[in-house]
């Protein structure tokens, strides 16, 4: 059996355990160890590295074309299309790679990394669709918040219908900006909407998502969609609560600057609470990501707090040794929990 070599270190070590606690005999111990592999390049890794590059680079090929006025006038002259022509054609492709994906995604579902590039490229040219018939239909004073609306409701569709985790993480990430188009356009692309600026929106629709995705029962289709959803819902609220705590609800650098950062401390106390609410929801839910997400903002929370109220008072010998100390601490408390957990699962095995 062929395992990465952190995977092989985990085989072996529950053989060992075991073999100590009398399940298996030494001779079958020995003959399970033997049998595992361990695979010198991790191939699966590059793969993904390599199409994730790919695409990437793809995707800053298409942009650089559209900004290079030179290169878009040229083919202009070299092909004689209309702009409704332009908007039908990248269009159609992204049916093209979509349909193509999906059939690959049947045939060959281990293929994953390949599959999801195939996909990426339908979302990269519906995009660019989406992109041309605004530029077609552009007025002095646009409201994107349609084309924007317009993509989500594409790649919701798309997603929703192949299962793509991929493509519903798109859908999720243009819904976000249509709520940040549609509320700034309706402001005048001022700093507050209903007395909110920005992130406090999108608090507000991260919570909403979040709320969404714990409460919607994962079965059908949307059991494959709903780690996704959390994940973004979850990033949502927490990048735009952590912002909160710094900037407050304030529209501009100058009314920030003449606040004390005391004066923004309740929101660094919401942060903390939705931060412990995340623990506490995942410890009863089981769920990884529900406690992942609680643990690592609350520290995040409680380190930037660090940095506004001792930055400027303390020497910086001072300040970093009592970060270190504190990461010294932070590190120690964390081993002793994975290895007592370890010394728990051997005990009961």
């Amino acid at each position: 059996m062929q395992v990465r070599q952190k995977e092989a270190r985990i085989l072996r070590r529950a053989i060992t355990a075991w073999a100590d606690g009398g399940l298996v005999d030494e001779d079958l111990a020995g003959r399970l160890s033997g049998s595992i592999e361990e695979i010198a390049f991790d191939w699966k890794r590059l793969a993904a590295i390599a199409f994730l590059v790919a695409v990437l680079c793809l995707a800053v090929s298409v942009i650089s074309l559209f900004a290079d006025d030179y290169l878009m006038e040229l083919i202009q002259r070299l092909i004689s299309v209309s702009a409704l022509g332009k908007v039908v054609f990248f269009a159609v492709l992204a049916a093209l790679f979509y349909g193509f994906g999906a059939r690959r995604m049947k045939a060959r579902p281990h293929l994953r990394f390949s599959n999801e590039a195939i996909l990426f490229l339908g979302v990269l040219s519906t995009a660019v669709a989406v992109y041309l018939l605004g530029d077609m239909v552009s007025s002095d004073d646009p409201n994107v918040s349609y084309l924007v609306l317009l993509s989500f409701l594409i790649y919701a569709a798309v997603g929703y219908g192949l299962g793509s985790n991929l493509i519903w993480l798109f859908a999720l990430l243009s819904l976000g900006g249509w709520l940040g188009a549609e509320t700034g356009y309706a402001s005048g692309w001022g700093a507050y909407y209903l007395g909110m600026n920005y992130p406090l929106r999108f608090v507000l629709f991260g919570g909403l998502l979040t709320l969404a995705a714990v409460s919607v029962p994962a079965v059908g289709r949307f059991k494959e969609l709903h780690k996704a959803t959390l994940v973004m819902g979850l990033l949502y609220l927490f990048v735009s609560l952590w912002l909160m705590s710094i900037f407050g609800n304030y529209g501009d650098m100058d009314s920030w600057g003449g606040v004390h950062q005391m004066e923004l401390f309740h929101w660094s106390i919401l942060f903390a609470l939705a931060s412990g609410a995340a623990i506490f929801a995942g410890l009863r839910r089981d769920d990884g990501i529900l406690r992942g997400f609680g643990l690592t903002f609350l520290l995040i929370n409680l380190y930037t707090r660090y940095f506004e109220l001792f930055w400027d008072a303390t020497h910086k010998v001072v300040f970093f040794a009592l970060m270190a100390a504190s990461f010294w601490l932070l590190g120690r408390k964390a081993e002793s929990i994975w290895t007592l957990g370890g010394r728990v699962k051997r005990e009961r095995g």
